[in-house]
């Protein structure tokens, strides 16, 4: 009788000790729900340290009208993936082809934004740069290079001088020198073929261009110490070429069929596309070809639509198929 009781007393026990052990993991594995459907709801990932979105300084002009420079940068990086992180040179009521405009140059603003960043810590994937209304602008830029630029910062060169063989109005000899001294600073440098002309000092010309004259132009940019670099607005018959070069490497001819009239801001809309692509670190030739692409689809977009030449390409609607 006494072990039986002895007996019991110890299953009673274990039966207890049983009911406990499953409460317990019960409540552990409530709670484990509980922060899984908590986590879904607020879509928080597992780690404690999310990876930020890739983040670019974009050191351009920003037009009130014309579908250019910052206007075009801050959507089409968005699109991407890529953080813009603005800082403007200048504003403009409208940009420069326009028969009337207004400029308010912000270089007295450049340097504390640049001092703010720098203390707060904050570092870039990339940096890009483009309209420089002066030539303290470009110190300005050299300094904010050395100051943020790492070994995984891309840094893409937009040297906006000149087209159709004239420099702009705003673009005087002195600032032309200036703007030179970034071409070694580039991983990426995006010239089109009068801004090339004028980064060499060779003259340009109307009209066709040979294979050998483009190519001297493409030495002696690299020669400059440019990574990368795309000569854009090539004329051919019926399309417009693109010459990619890099060191070591022979330079692609890529064309693209003309869809439409010249446009202001399209220099904008692929140097932008390049600059994501840069940063994502997607192909080089591939991007070229990616954006020359994009730009022929807006162009023919917007004749369509008959938007005035002043006002640049329809990107809007297409931005999604960047993605």
């Amino acid at each position: 009788m006494e072990q039986q009781k002895k007996t019991g007393s110890a299953e009673a026990e274990n039966a207890e000790k049983e009911s406990v052990e499953k409460e317990g993991a019960g409540a552990e594995s409530a709670k484990k729900e509980k922060t899984a459907t908590e986590r879904s709801e607020t879509n928080q990932p597992e780690t404690d340290a999310p990876r930020r979105p890739k983040r670019c300084a974009v050191i351009n002009d920003l037009s009130g009208i014309g579908r250019c420079s910052l206007t075009v940068s801050m959507p089409i990086l968005s699109v991407m993936g890529v953080q813009c992180c603005p800082l403007p040179t200048a504003f403009l009521s409208t940009h420069t082809a326009f028969p009337l405009f207004t400029i308010k140059d912000l270089t007295d603003q450049m340097e504390p934004v640049m001092e703010v960043w720098q203390k707060l810590a904050f570092s870039f994937d990339g940096i890009s740069v483009g309209f420089l209304s002066s030539e303290k602008q470009v110190e300005i830029v050299l300094d904010f290079i050395r100051r943020f630029r790492t070994r995984d910062t891309a840094v893409i060169i937009d040297p906006v001088m000149g087209d159709d063989g004239k420099p702009y109005v705003t673009c005087t000899k002195e600032l032309q020198k200036k703007i030179r001294r970034l071409v070694p600073c580039a991983d990426i440098l995006t010239p089109n073929l009068t801004e090339a002309c004028l980064l060499t000092e060779n003259p340009w010309h109307a009209g066709r261009w040979s294979r050998k004259e483009l190519d001297t132009l493409m030495q002696a940019l690299l020669d400059e110490g440019a990574g990368k670099v795309v000569i854009t607005g090539i004329p051919f018959p019926g399309a417009i070429g693109n010459l990619c070069g890099e060191r070591g490497e022979s330079p692609v001819m890529l064309r693209n069929k003309i869809s439409g009239h010249s446009r202001p801001g399209t220099g904008d809309v692929f140097s932008s596309i390049v600059t994501a692509d840069a940063v994502l670190g997607n192909d080089f030739t591939l991007s070229v070809r990616k954006a020359s692409r994009f730009i022929r689809r807006c162009i023919r977009r917007t004749e369509e639509e008959q938007i005035p030449q002043n006002e640049g390409v329809c990107f809007e609607e297409f931005l999604k198929s960047l993605k």
